[in-house]
Order: C-alpha cells, then sequence, then structure tokens
C-alpha cells in the first residue's frame, strides 16, 4: 500500500509539472496549447512515471529490508561471538575465569600504580575427599569452596580457577591490609561451610592461601612466585592459614 501511494502521487505530480510545463513554454515559444497536447501531457506522465516510480519505491524497499536483515544478523553474530567468548573465558565447572584468562587479567593490571594483591587459595587434604568418597563429591566440595571464595572477595576482584583445587583471586587496587583482610575472610567462609557428603557426618574444608602485593612492573610469573611462597608457607604453618606478604612474620 505505501508503493502504491507513493507511486500514484508521482505520476500525479509528473502530470502537473509536464502540464504546467507545456502551458508555460508552448506560449513562449510562439505555439498554440491544442486539447491533444494537453491529454498528452497529462496521460504520459501518468503512464510512464507511475509504474517507473512503483519499481523503484519497491526495489527500494527490498533493499531496506535487506539492510535491515543483514544488520539483524550481524548483531546477532556480534552477541553469538560475545557469547562465546564468554564461554570460553570460564572453568566450565565453577564459572570463574579458567587459568589463561585469569593470568591475562593479571597481566593486563600491569603498570597500574594502585595494581592490587594476588591470591593463590589451594583446597587442603582435598585428594582425600576424592579418594575417600569418589570424584562427584571432590566436585561437590570444590563447588562449596568455590562459592565460599566469592561471597568473601569483593565485586570488583577476580576470580580464577588456575588448577584442580587451587583458585586464585586478583584484589584490584587493594592495598596490603586489605587484602590480608580478604584472605582472612576467604579462610573463614570457607571453615563455616558445613560438608556432608553421606548426608550425616560433617567433612570440614579449610583452605590454605598465600598472598602478595601485585607491583606495577611485576610480570604474572613473578607475582605466582611471591604468592607461591606464601602459600607454602600457610601450608607448612599447618594449613587453614592465609599468609600475606607483608604479615608473614606475625603468621
Amino acid at each position: 500500500m505505501h508503493i502504491v501511494k507513493k507511486s500514484v502521487l508521482a505520476a500525479i505530480l509528473s502530470a502537473v509539472a509536464s502540464v504546467l510545463i507545456v502551458l508555460i513554454v508552448v506560449p513562449l515559444a510562439g505555439g498554440e496549447v491544442s486539447t491533444l497536447a494537453l491529454v498528452m501531457s497529462t496521460v504520459c506522465p501518468l503512464v510512464i512515471a507511475g509504474p517507473a516510480s512503483a519499481w523503484s519505491a519497491w526495489q527500494n524497499e527490498k533493499l531496506r529490508q535487506a539492510n535491515a536483515q543483514l544488520a539483524r544478523a550481524h548483531a546477532d553474530l556480534a552477541l553469538a561471538h560475545a557469547r562465546l567468548a564468554e564461554k570460553a573465558s570460564r572453568d566450565m565447572m565453577t564459572g570463574m575465569l579458567n587459568r589463561e584468562s585469569f593470568f591475562a587479567a593479571l597481566d593486563s593490571s600491569r603498570g597500574d600504580e594502585k595494581r592490587g594483591a594476588l591470591l593463590i587459595i589451594d583446597a587442603d587434604h582435598f585428594k582425600r575427599i576424592n579418594d575417600s568418597f569418589g570424584h562427584l563429591i571432590g566436585d561437590d566440595a570444590l563447588l562449596k569452596i568455590a562459592a565460599a571464595i566469592a561471597r568473601a572477595v569483593r565485586k570488583s576482584d577476580v576470580l580464577g580457577r588456575i588448577g584442580g583445587e587451587e583458585f586464585g583471586a586478583f584484589l584490584s587496587g587493594a592495598s596490603d591490609v586489605e587484602a590480608a583482610h580478604v584472605a582472612e575472610r576467604i579462610r573463614r567462609e570457607v571453615e563455616m561451610v558445613r560438608f556432608r557428603p553421606n548426608g550425616d557426618a560433617t567433612l570440614p574444608l579449610t583452605v590454605s592461601i598465600g598472598g602478595t602485593v601485585c607491583d606495577a612492573a611485576a610480570t604474572v610469573s613473578e607475582l605466582m612466585r611471591a604468592a607461591d611462597r606464601r602459600l607454602y608457607e600457610a601450608k607448612q604453618g599447618g594449613r587453614n592459614l592465609a599468609v600475606f606478604e607483608s604479615t608473614q612474620r606475625a603468621a
């Protein structure tokens, strides 16, 4: 209907313009406007302009629809690509960043004067859970530990699963004191989990945590080594312990 209206309007305007041209030009040229001339100047534009305008409008409408479909396809493709990229960056079980994505996020913070701190969180005696109850129960324990870690960190912090039972937390912009508090909060939150693999007796879940301040120029490898040394101290200190770089002596 829209195309028909446009073509009719174009035909009428063409006919009016044609008649006006005949009425103006012919007398100026010394001629006389006849009835046949008026008829021809009216009919010809109607016959030619109407179909031509309809064809042009139809083609324009087809082009508009094709462009709209192409824009929708591009939007759908971009959304699918974003979802795929997000899925590829996540650990399938916990939903945290996977090892590569976590390290990439940590590396991207280099050069920031208020870079923050890195924590390495390791589940204590996890092999015993797998050996005693099986890997399905072990996975359930890991999910509860991951949830406890997520509850204890701040909204701006970045979490990743960097090993089988090992997690990383990048505390963006955190000072050494703030990071030590977060580490202790994580330790307590995991310790409070009531894990009953057989539905009766509670199996204690604990983690050992090593942390370090992220120097602006330090590489991912350097930060991991520093935090891993603190984690080793926590393990040697009896586990269920958080040892941070600036508080290691007190710990």
